[in-house]
């Protein structure tokens, strides 16, 4: 049994946080570490600053407290695009899951509680996902995630918000 909480801003949640975001970028072979990647000038404004308005994380444990996935958003602007951007008002989702628990529902767990962004007032959500990675595609598509567009190697997602 999985169940979801929101994010408190404490030191260990947030080096999950930085755990997690480091696991859901799609680099097959010769992943650099993750203080590197986390650094990058392409990845650090995924988490440089955070707690800013529009930032959100929710954090997936299991039966024993032990923090197992998380998910996340971010708004972005026209000065500072993510790959994932749709416009100001659209944040970009981002998520992972501990190798040892995917496959049993957590990832879809995550999703269905972060789609409720409406509840934030966000008419759309939208993600960036690696081209290869058919099973995220593959869920966020069940989710109800549709194609926006491809650049690159990624194909940006979006869900409208009911």
């Amino acid at each position: 049994m999985f169940y979801i909480r929101n994010f408190e801003g404490d030191k260990y949640e947030f080096e999950f946080f930085l755990d997690m975001l480091y696991e859901s970028i799609h680099i097959v072979e010769n992943k650099p570490s993750k203080e590197v990647l986390l650094n990058a000038p392409g990845i650090r404004k995924y988490h440089e600053g955070w707690g800013r308005k529009g930032d959100k994380v929710l954090i997936a444990v299991d039966a024993e407290n032990k923090t197992v996935g998380a998910v996340w958003y971010r708004l972005f602007n026209n000065n500072n695009k993510s790959y994932g951007y749709i416009d100001g008002n659209t944040p970009e989702i981002g998520m992972a899951v501990l190798k040892e628990v995917r496959g049993r529902g957590v990832g879809t767990l995550l999703m269905h509680k972060i789609i409720q962004a409406k509840d934030e007032g966000y008419n759309t959500i939208s993600l960036s996902v690696d081209l290869e990675n058919d099973t995220a595609i593959n869920m966020y598509q069940k989710l109800g995630f549709k194609d926006y567009e491809i650049v690159g190697t990624s194909k940006t997602m979006i869900y409208k918000c009911l």
